[in-house]
């Protein structure tokens, strides 16, 4: 039997930290490091970063987008492997983290849902098929109060692989928000939406819209225990692979199908 590998969670005591935790815990396949926090943070069994990141063979960072740009530099001086779940980053952010990955394997998804994934290759075959001429792209996602970014990483991935289906850069087409006197949609345009509420886990929807037909793609989240097992997956996936940024298409065999 291959020996454990050996897990260190960052942001130990946020939501998604305590349900990593708990995953990790009932599964032989892996062993509990470390767990960590933001500087400063004591009790419930934390380590030192440092200390954590040297006992593993790799770090799961469920954080927010400044604190693991943070932290993926100290990962890959370590030499550990990497998955991030952390989303909303800016160009600089991404900078330091593909630097970070031509040290080490990193895996950066937006979302760790297999349905999730699985809906994004839907989405990109549906705007290969759905002319944009008639057919208007809307990416609508709503989560609960306490998410710090908008829209969600999800929501860009959805809306990612719609521009990538239509042989357009989303940067290109993209439209995140709505108000006053708009005008007249543009031809092409893909559009965010975003609501924020109460314990909502996750919910996306990729509306197609025609002037008489309406397609609507979706994935709901019922527990966060799902993400958590996407991650899981991406670290047994990650381990040992030569150094790069990958994502859950990766880890999911996915890429060109």
């Amino acid at each position: 039997m291959a020996a454990p590998i050996k897990i260190a969670v960052a942001g130990a005591l946020g939501r998604m930290g305590r349900v990593v935790t708990d995953a990790l815990s009932r599964d032989p396949a892996f062993a509990l490091a470390g767990r960590f926090d933001r500087p400063g943070a004591t009790g419930e069994g934390l380590a030192d970063a440092d200390a954590a990141i040297a006992a593993c063979d790799l770090v799961i960072d469920f954080t927010i987008a400044a604190a693991s740009a943070e932290l993926a530099p100290r990962v890959a001086a370590a030499g550990k492997a990497l998955v991030i779940g952390s989303t909303g980053f800016d160009p600089t952010q991404l900078a330091v983290i593909a630097e970070a990955s031509k040290r080490i394997p990193i895996v950066r998804a937006g979302n760790f849902s297999l349905g999730l994934n699985m809906l994004m290759g839907l989405v990109a075959r549906a705007a290969r098929a759905l002319p944009a001429e008639a057919w208007d792209i809307e990416v609508v996602e709503a989560h609960h109060r306490r998410k710090v970014d908008a829209p969600s990483g999800a929501a860009l991935m959805l809306g990612a692989a719609a521009a990538e289906g239509r042989g357009v850069s989303l940067s290109e087409v993209e439209r995140r928000s709505r108000e006053g006197i708009t005008g007249e949609r543009p031809v092409g345009q893909i559009g965010f939406a975003a609501i924020r509420g109460g314990g909502v886990v996750g919910e996306h929807s990729v509306i197609f819209a025609a002037e008489d037909e309406i397609l609507t793609l979706g994935h709901s989240a019922r527990d966060r225990t799902l993400f958590a097992r996407g991650a899981l997956a991406a670290a047994r996936w990650v381990v040992g692979r030569p150094p790069g940024e990958y994502d859950m298409q990766d880890v999911l065999g996915m890429k060109g199908t």
